[in-house]
């Protein structure tokens, strides 16, 4: 049994199914949908996309950027540059995307269904779950419920399954503030930035544009350091001249991209840091993606850390005598590294914002990103 519907859970699901598991998903939603915009997959997560059979569809919908460019956010200098493109799928075997997250979540639900088409079950908000030695029985909050031999709670960070498993947990504000905002191309010039992930970095703040949908849309989402605003819902919009007024001192590309925003549909949300934690299994319980290791998104790499997840679960349960023996080898097996891409993605939140050119020039020019995305790029999780 999983419960939440949104990529992590839908991922480990189709991989679960896909393998020969009978798998219900609990989704509280009334319909199967995403919220949000766009995101990155790289070879580490590609790779169990294009196993379940999506890689053709994802190659009609998504974007496979050429590199990754760090510039600086008054003149557009390059300050680093990742290959990405053929050369990402030669060196580790699998394809980078940028996807909007209701296309690949489209994708996933339909492999889900084709796989079981019983296997979703919605409006069913859990609210607990109760263990013996043989089973696992999940509450759900119109007082029906559902038992199994396991259950994954993949139901984000505000995770009723997370918090009887982990108890409370401490929630820290970095300071940071992310706009998220989707631009049509046709709004802007012709040509108008190559098909490539580009990092404006600067003082406090730092934007990130690519395309999506075959380049027919431009993602951009901008962070930037403000006390004033503790919201962490995604769904919350504020003001474009707010938003304006953050990056007023930058490149002429961002201006054109923030002008081509519609002036409603400018979302903000609040990111909150929280440390690793370690006891994600019980007897019959685990969980999955953000209700486990949940991510600042500047490495973007939250999405495909749950989507790898659920293969490390699959081979977990498959080599090992009991349920309780594979959940903890599933857990075991996944800290390190999710440990390390919070720790990470930390980091790099500080250098996108350092204070002056100077040190943005230096830092960047210290740091070997393309060593460091390369050895997560590399990371197999059926070969681990």
């Amino acid at each position: 049994m999983i419960v939440g519907a949104g990529i992590g859970g839908l991922s480990a699901a189709a991989v679960l199914l896909q393998r020969g598991y009978r798998v219900r998903v609990f989704e509280q939603a009334p319909a199967l949908g995403e919220i949000g915009a766009g995101i990155q997959i790289s070879a580490n997560a590609s790779r169990v996309l294009a196993y379940l059979g999506l890689e053709e569809a994802l190659d009609d919908v998504a974007i496979t950027p050429l590199a990754f460019h760090y510039r600086l956010y008054t003149t557009g200098e390059l300050l680093y540059e990742i290959p990405l493109g053929p050369s990402h799928e030669r060196n580790y075997g699998a394809k980078y995307y940028h996807v909007h997250r209701a296309d690949l979540h489209s994708l996933l639900a339909a492999r889900v269904r084709e796989l079981d088409p019983q296997s979703v079950v919605l409006g069913a908000v859990a609210e607990g779950f109760v263990e013996t030695e043989s089973s696992v029985t999940v509450r759900f909050k119109d007082g029906t419920s559902a038992t199994g031999d396991v259950l994954v709670g993949a139901d984000g960070i505000k995770s009723a399954i997370r918090s009887q498993v982990v108890g409370p947990t401490a929630a820290e504000f970095t300071g940071h503030v992310a706009w998220r905002a989707v631009v049509p191309s046709s709004r802007l010039p012709p040509n108008f930035l190559p098909r490539v992930c580009t990092n404006w970095s600067g003082p406090n703040a730092h934007a990130i544009v690519y395309y999506l949908r075959r380049g027919e849309l431009l993602n951009f989402v901008g962070s930037v350091e403000d006390d004033s605003w503790r919201d962490e819902s995604w769904t919350v919009k504020s003001s474009w001249q707010i938003l304006k007024a953050d990056f007023a001192a930058w490149h002429a590309d961002v201006q054109r991209v923030i002008d081509a925003m519609d002036k409603d549909q400018c979302y903000r949300w609040a990111m909150y840091n929280r440390p690793p934690v370690t006891g994600w299994s019980t007897r019959r319980v685990t969980l999955l993606g953000d209700a486990a290791h949940p991510t600042l998104p500047f490495m973007a790499q939250g999405a495909a850390m749950a989507i790898e997840d659920g293969v490390i679960l699959a081979r977990a349960l498959e080599s090992t005598r009991s349920v309780e023996a594979g959940l903890d080898l599933y857990a075991r097996s996944r800290y390190a590294r999710t440990a390390h891409i919070q720790s990470v993605s930390n980091e790099l939140g500080r250098l996108y914002h350092l204070r002056t050119e100077a040190e943005l020039r230096a830092g960047y020019a210290h740091r070997d990103l393309g060593k460091e995305r390369g050895q997560v790029f590399a990371y197999d999780p059926f070969s681990v």
